[in-house]
């Protein structure tokens, strides 16, 4: 297995999958102190209707003068959970593979065309091991067998795997940047607005502040009749509204 300073000499695509989140952008300041500028290109996975507001303006900010790129499924997040007529599940993260990783392989796999390169691609993501016992699990750097075909020779990395949470912030302090907008405002991560992943007080944060979107989302619950959110082993299911305490009713007025 290559080293990434090896990779680096090899002129390797170094790729920055930024969510506008904290770890997205904590990552991407420590890729651009260790790989070459021409040698790094930053995607975005557009998220319409369900992502946070100025996130891909934030995006831009914090990677300028850098290769960027924005990509977008088919689907919307509430079109994948009406034909399936259900929620993704942590188990089963529809919105991961179908929104996100899919979209952003095709738009590297097309950079990678277009410039006529090698195809030797490092796949960065900015997952903690700190975040979750799943993601703890996960493999630091591996080789990426299904997208090394066609003359491409695919890794995948995660950068800032082994970071607690302070260093993630106080690496964008010292950079001299801010984090997205909607940490200050209480949230603890940014991904779609009301993820599958939050925590109780994520989601009445995000209620208070997107109270139409969490209708929406109330809403969806009742039309495939299923929650949005997984129960806890031995509980019932519980949809939103039941969660946060916060009905729709009350958050269509204060909107």
């Amino acid at each position: 297995m290559p080293t990434i300073d090896e990779l680096i000499a090899r002129n390797a695509l170094f790729v920055v999958n930024h969510s506008g989140g904290k770890d997205s952008q904590a990552m991407m300041i420590k890729i651009r102190q260790l790989v070459p500028k021409n040698q790094i290109m930053v995607v975005h996975a557009h998220l319409p209707g369900v992502e946070w507001e100025g996130t891909w303006e934030h995006v831009q900010e914090t990677t300028k003068g850098y290769e960027l790129r924005q990509c977008q499924a088919k689907k919307t997040f509430f079109e994948m959970v009406r034909h399936r007529q259900m929620f993704p599940s942590p188990s089963y993260r529809q919105c991961t593979s179908d929104l996100k990783r899919g979209p952003i392989e095709k738009t590297i796999r097309h950079y990678i065309k277009e410039n006529k390169l090698s195809g030797l691609v490092v796949n960065c993501m900015g997952l903690r091991a700190e975040e979750s016992t799943s993601r703890a699990k996960q493999q630091v750097f591996k080789f990426n067998e299904r997208n090394s075909k066609a003359g491409r020779e695919w890794y995948d990395w995660l950068p800032i795997h082994s970071w607690l949470v302070d260093k993630v912030f106080s690496t964008i302090k010292d950079a001299g940047e801010d984090p997205h907008w909607a940490y200050e405002a209480g949230m603890s991560r940014l991904s779609c607005c009301f993820c599958i992943m939050s925590n109780k007080a994520d989601l009445n944060t995000a209620a208070r502040i997107n109270p139409e979107l969490y209708a929406e989302y109330v809403a969806l619950e009742q039309e495939v009749d299923h929650t949005m959110m997984m129960p806890r082993k031995g509980e019932s299911p519980r949809t939103l509204e039941e969660i946060t305490g916060i009905p729709v009713k009350v958050v269509a007025k204060a909107a």
